[in-house]
């Protein structure tokens, strides 16, 4: 993994590149802060939950068509792709030309997670396919308090097969999110 060491190195990037992946743990904050950023560079907004993964009633798309769709967008000049999914880093990432992992705490993903289900519980979140209303259930809490241990070696190992060369910053705060937004300018 090639990691950036600063914020202000993050953001000189961030203003020189087309193709940015933007990924973490639920809950996190990754659909807020990618929301943020392509409003400040003027990059198409992917949804990998809206646009890949799920069809209306949470129906899970056929794997061979949501890779099909992935590699029709990552072929695209630019991009902002929100969503890890570390089993399309092999059509992502050699796209790719910048990662911000956003990589807070689990409380805090927790924290992230149910106050998105508080704010939004029965209607789709604009970063979700239609049809698929915010819901709850005891596997998501699962899984965003086991993530760090079970899936950040995933994404650890996904970086180094498929983007070695791709340069990575990770976020581990709210304030980083925000320092990282200030330093880069734009609407608020």
């Amino acid at each position: 993994m090639k990691e950036l060491n600063s914020i202000a190195e993050a953001v000189a990037r961030l203003r020189t590149v087309d193709r940015i992946l933007i990924m973490g743990c639920s809950g996190g904050g990754k659909s807020t802060l990618a929301q943020k950023v392509v409003a400040r560079l003027n990059l198409p907004y992917v949804s990998m939950d809206r646009e890949f993964f799920w069809l209306p009633g949470w129906v899970k798309r056929d794997k061979a068509e949501e890779r099909a769709l992935i590699a029709a967008k990552v072929a695209e000049e630019r991009w902002l792709i929100d969503g890890t999914a570390p089993s399309s880093f092999d059509l992502r990432l050699p796209r790719t030309q910048l990662v911000l992992w956003v990589r807070m705490p689990r409380w805090l993903c927790m924290w992230g997670a149910l106050s998105r289900v508080v704010r939004w519980f029965g209607r789709s979140r604009p970063d979700m396919a239609s049809g698929c209303p915010e819901r709850i259930h005891w596997e998501f809490l699962r899984y965003i308090w086991d993530w760090e241990r079970k899936f950040a070696p995933k994404v650890l190992a996904g970086l180094a097969q498929h983007g070695p060369d791709v340069p990575v910053f990770q976020l581990k705060s709210r304030g980083e999110m925000r320092q990282l937004l200030d330093l880069l300018g734009g609407p608020a």
